[in-house]
């Protein structure tokens, strides 16, 4: 198993992300302000991928999707397909634990307007090429939202044009990793309708029925 490697708590790869850093521990002492590690074990056979924590969510708390929209439906949405136990409460210390998947996130640091740039992608890519790497059991990632999509198939060295995002699809990949796409489970999304609770499951199921 190859050794998983993790930004520090101060990474200083990426000027912009530093500097907002510093800014909300000016402005909120009390967040957490820190590349937000990876929520769930190693041995997980499905890692889901989001593009970067939230800045009132992981940011503040700590933990992937935890304290923002997103993870009220993503976390119950775990529980229900058997990925996950306990209540989900919004907090890192809530007692929720993930069953057999883990989350993490493209760029590790929180970026201004929720926008990370390209070399701020290409700063974290050695570090979820070695959580990959570090997962012996792996068979399916699932990407939340286009952004998490495209920053994959940038990462694993594939051609866009071969793996398009559509929210459902599954994409069988050389290496033999399953990757699923879903629509990002934001409050804008599913207030439009753009992505219903229904639609959410089908795309977790569909992840799990191509790596059965």
């Amino acid at each position: 198993m190859t050794s998983l490697a993790i930004p520090e708590r101060d990474c200083p790869l990426c000027p912009r992300l530093v500097q907002f850093r510093t800014d909300n521990r000016a402005s909120w002492p009390d967040w957490h302000n820190a590349p937000v590690a990876s929520f769930g074990d190693l041995s997980a056979r499905y890692l889901f991928v989001g593009l970067a924590p939230g800045l009132r969510g992981a940011n503040r708390t700590g933990r992937p999707f935890t304290g923002d929209y997103a993870g009220d439906l993503l976390y119950p949405t775990l529980a229900k397909f058997g990925l996950a136990k306990g209540e989900y409460g919004a907090r890192p210390d809530d007692g929720f634990t993930l069953v057999d998947a883990r989350l993490t996130n493209a760029v590790r640091c929180v970026p201004p307007q929720n926008k990370p740039e390209r070399s701020e992608f290409n700063a974290c890519r050695p570090f979820l090429l070695a959580e990959m790497a570090a997962m012996p059991n792996l068979r399916g990632l699932f990407a939340i939202g286009r952004d998490a999509h495209e920053a994959m198939i940038t990462i694993l060295g594939l051609r866009k044009v071969l793996y398009p995002f559509a929210h459902g699809a599954v994409h069988r990949l050389p290496s033999g990793l399953v990757l699923t796409d879903s629509y990002h489970c934001s409050r804008y999304n599913t207030n439009t309708g753009r992505l219903t609770e229904a639609m959410f499951h089908q795309a977790v199921r569909n992840l799990l029925e191509s790596c059965a």
